[in-house]
């Protein structure tokens, strides 16, 4: 299994390829051109494109599957080359508007979740990506090329800006190190040029996980899932949270270094009947005291055999009112994709049923 140029940054890279300038060249072939073969990068020696070509391959990812929902998200299923499979979803977050000539004044806005890891180790009860098991870390050119065989695949222009979320299938902070260069190599300005503001990363609440990622100063975005406002629900829902209680993400939360025209997103999930009374907002409410934070609830997305319910939406916008009245920033995620494989790890648990 030959490893892939993506893994590089393009410091790393000139130090590779000799001399230093071919590493620009590479990197506007791979990122702005969308090439996945090194014979195509014509001003390149033709011993260099050789010597790479025997050495590396450029997108580890293939594309096994993907489903297109109503709502314009479309669900990837990409294997990987030892043939473990990983979810990826691009969301159209605003739709293209045009004026009465039909020229285009915005254009449409994407965010992509990514997966940082194939499975899970966490073990949420109510996510679907824990039922396989973890099996291994995405390498930093496994968790780019999500990102890049997406704009490639529906045609979005390179130098398109867009927003990456670590959502996906696997807890980013217990793959630090490459998600961390990951986000390196997306900052790349000539790369895909995304900035650090635009990519967030979600974590279950590993909290030296968080205190180590502040010290790196990488300029990310933070979120916190978090689903449960007091221990003895959360360890049940997050058993993850014996280990890292609640009082513990707190306090590194507090620490953690973030733009002052930001703030920090705590996600919630909203089940029926199990965190969504006026109780839970309260309680909410009280531990958010003195955190610049953002409250995204969500609506539990039900899967096949799972003990869990979706809210109603009476339910959901009182929540909601309660936190907004109460100084917090609060938000309604609108869910995407009730028409395909919407929760985490639903494609892939359905495409092994069918061809496996």
């Amino acid at each position: 299994m030959k490893n892939t140029i993506l893994d590089y940054t393009k410091e790393e890279l000139s130090d590779i390829v000799k001399p230093s300038f071919r590493a620009k060249q590479i990197f506007n072939w791979v990122y702005q051109h969308y090439v996945d073969d090194f014979e195509e990068m014509k001003n390149l020696p033709k011993d260099l494109r050789k010597a790479l070509e025997d050495k590396y391959i450029i997108n580890p990812l293939t594309i096994v599957r993907k489903e297109v929902s109503s709502d314009g998200s479309i669900k990837y299923l990409f294997a990987c080359q030892d043939g473990y499979t990983v979810e990826t979803v691009l969301l159209p977050m605003k739709k293209e508007e045009r004026d009465e000539t039909g020229k285009v004044k915005k254009e449409t806005k994407y965010t992509i979740c990514v997966s940082s890891q194939v499975g899970c180790k966490i073990g949420c009860a109510f996510c679907l990506t824990a039922k396989g098991g973890f099996k291994r870390n995405l390498t930093p050119g496994e968790i780019v090329a999500q990102v890049l065989s997406l704009k490639k695949d529906q045609n979005i222009a390179p130098n398109r800006r867009l927003n990456i979320v670590y959502m996906g299938m696997g807890e980013p902070l217990d793959n630090l190190e490459n998600v961390s260069k990951a986000v390196s190599i997306f900052k790349e300005l000539d790369g895909l040029a995304i900035g650090a503001r635009r990519q967030t990363i979600s974590t279950s609440g590993l909290s030296h996980q968080i205190a180590k990622l502040g010290d790196m100063d990488l300029g990310v975005l933070l979120a916190i899932s978090l689903h449960a406002v007091d221990d003895r629900l959360r360890e049940q829902l997050m058993p993850i949270n014996k280990a890292y209680n609640i009082e513990s993400i707190i306090k590194a939360v507090k620490a953690f270094p973030i733009d002052q025209r930001k703030r920090v997103m705590f996600e919630y999930l909203v089940m029926k009947d199990l965190n969504d009374d006026l109780n839970s907002a309260k309680k909410l409410v009280k531990l958010l005291h003195g955190i610049k934070a953002k409250v995204n609830l969500i609506y539990f997305n039900p899967y096949p055999g799972s003990p869990f319910q979706r809210p109603d939406e009476k339910t959901m916008e009182k929540f909601k009112a309660y936190l907004n009245d109460h100084g917090i920033t609060c938000t309604i995620r609108q869910s995407k994709g009730l028409d395909i494989s919407a929760a985490c790890g639903q494609l892939k648990e359905k495409s092994k049923d069918e061809i496996g």
